[in-house]
């Protein structure tokens, strides 16, 4: 997902999309533990969505005070 898209979410979004990317990280992670994943890539490429989207949270938050 696209920073200007991420812009675009509202917060109760932005809170349930971070809510499933983080579960759906931890389940790849495990899963990647067990038997390797066919693209690897992926659990960076959720890592930095997490990232971005918790960027976001926090820059709204700074701009609400």
């Amino acid at each position: 997902m696209k920073k200007e898209k991420i812009k675009e979410l509202t917060d109760k979004e932005l809170l349930d999309r971070l809510y499933a990317a983080e579960k759906e990280y931890q389940q790849e992670k495990i899963q990647h533990a067990i038997s390797p994943l066919d693209n690897p890539a992926k659990i960076t490429h959720d890592r930095k969505l997490i990232a971005r989207i918790k960027t976001e949270i926090r820059a709204r938050e700074l701009n609400i005070k």
